[in-house]
Parts: structure tokens; sequence; C-alpha cells
């Protein structure tokens, strides 16, 4: 896995569906005792037929092994339709009480034919520019 840098992205492709995900720490946004991280994530369909994002899971853990599943309709308020070489990119955040942790998940999507299918979203690492990596 790649370092946490500004310009690391983690990518996973599930069903032709491609998911890459950039995180990026916001000094500005933490503070003693939390610390907060951007992601923004690229929806890319790769495949031949129209889906649509219905729903999201994420997991997400921090440097103490406590561990939160967040789930719910969509993304930021949308439910995305997409065709084939389409793309939607959205950016959130995450806040954490550790300096350091992880995130992974997955989309829950539907083909034109009603059809569910589950897009994995990549485990990418919150990580804090100059503390020591600590994930579990």
């Amino acid at each position: 896995m790649t370092d946490a840098r500004p310009d690391s992205r983690y990518e996973a492709e599930t069903k032709g569906i491609r998911v890459r995900v950039r995180p990026r720490f916001l000094a500005d946004r933490s503070g003693p005792g939390q610390w907060v991280w951007a992601y923004r994530v690229e929806i890319e369909n790769r495949g031949e037929e129209t889906v649509q994002l219905v729903s999201r899971r994420w997991i997400i853990t921090d440097a103490a092994g406590k561990v939160e599943e967040v789930a719910g309709p969509g993304v930021i308020g949308e439910t995305p339709v997409l065709g084939p070489g389409q793309r939607f990119a959205y950016t959130s955040g995450c806040p954490l009480t550790t300096p350091s942790g992880s995130m992974h998940g997955a989309y829950q999507m539907k083909d034109a034919k009603g059809r569910a299918f589950e897009v994995e979203i990549p485990a990418f690492v919150l990580e804090t520019p100059g503390q020591r990596r600590v994930l579990n």
C-alpha cells in the first residue's frame, strides 16, 4: 500500500466499476484530540451497462482499534447514474480521535435491469503527516 501523501491514490475495480480514493489530512480542521481528513472519491463506469449507486457502507478503524460502521443511501445526498464511460466524483470527510486510522467499504449498485451488486471501496490509510503509522 502507498503512503498517504497528498498525491496518494487507492484504487479497486469490481465488475467494471473503478473506485479511486485520495485522502488528505486537514490540519486547519484538526485540534487537540481530533484529527480530520478529507477524501475524494472518483467512481468510473468502465463497463458496458448503465449503473446507479444506491447506497454505501464504510468501515472506519482508528489507531486504537475502535471500529465504526457508517451506512446509508447514496453519497453526499445523491444516487448518481453512470452510463458507460461516465464518472462521478465527490469529496467527504472523516474525523478521528487518534492521529491515524483506515477506511474501506462498499457501494451497493444496481444495473439497468434492477440487479443489485456490490462494488469494493479500496482500503486506504488516514495519516497525520509526521506521525508514526499505527493501524489495526
